[in-house]
């Protein structure tokens, strides 16, 4: 674990994104197509420390990106070369571009300057979208990645955000998977082998300390 002093520089405003990924109505909201994994969103609390984060990242000039997953009412581009994907084809809620299973997610409040990254395809929310191109011309070193799933979108995002050249930094409390047990295991045994894994408190404290020199 970092120093709070580390922390401070590394999560400098000027040069930290917070990505909020598939924190979306139909995924994580009460109508959710994945009632087991929008249950242990909120019941765990990760839901309400992304809206801390988010608030906070406004509050202190951080810039904010949400990634949203959607597809097409005709399902053009969207992968079907894995069982997830087919499976979610059959799903009762459809996360259908223009509706509201892809808006973004009571607590967290979404501010004029935040950007919205949407995908047709893949699993992962940084590959093969713009988010690359946008956090590179943003100035972004360090990417704080909040969300779900501790699955497979997360994972992905911090592996993506690694092997572009990015600080990736995991709150801990501000991710969720199911079932509850395995975010702790994906924490300990695989994102903390390349990211840097601090806590919602942590972060928020960061943000309000001044740097060093």
């Amino acid at each position: 674990m970092p120093t709070r002093e580390d922390l401070a520089e590394l999560l400098a405003p000027a040069n930290t994104v917070l990505l909020t990924v598939e924190c979306q109505e139909g995924v994580v909201g009460t109508d959710s197509a994945l009632p087991e994994l929008a249950a242990e969103a909120r019941t765990s609390g990760a839901l309400v420390h992304v809206a801390r984060l988010v608030a906070a990242a406004h509050a202190s000039g951080v810039q904010v990106l949400h990634a949203v997953a959607e597809r097409r009412p005709d399902g053009r581009g969207a992968n079907r070369n894995g069982r997830l994907f087919r499976a979610a084809e059959r799903l009762p809620v459809q996360q259908l571009r223009g509706t509201r299973a892809v808006r973004i997610a009571p607590p967290i409040e979404v501010a004029d300057e935040d950007l919205v990254v949407r995908r047709l395809h893949g699993l992962s929310p940084i590959a093969g979208t713009d988010v690359d191109p946008l956090l590179r011309n943003l100035g972004c070193r360090t990417l704080v990645v909040t969300g779900v799933s501790a699955n497979v979108a997360i994972p992905n995002a911090v592996f993506d955000a690694v092997n572009l050249g990015y600080t990736a930094v995991v709150p801990r409390d501000a991710i969720a998977g199911v079932p509850s047990e395995y975010t702790p295991a994906m924490i300990r045994h695989t994102l903390a082998l390349v990211a840097t894994v601090t806590t919602t408190a942590d972060v928020l404290a960061a943000w309000k300390r001044p740097r060093r020199g």
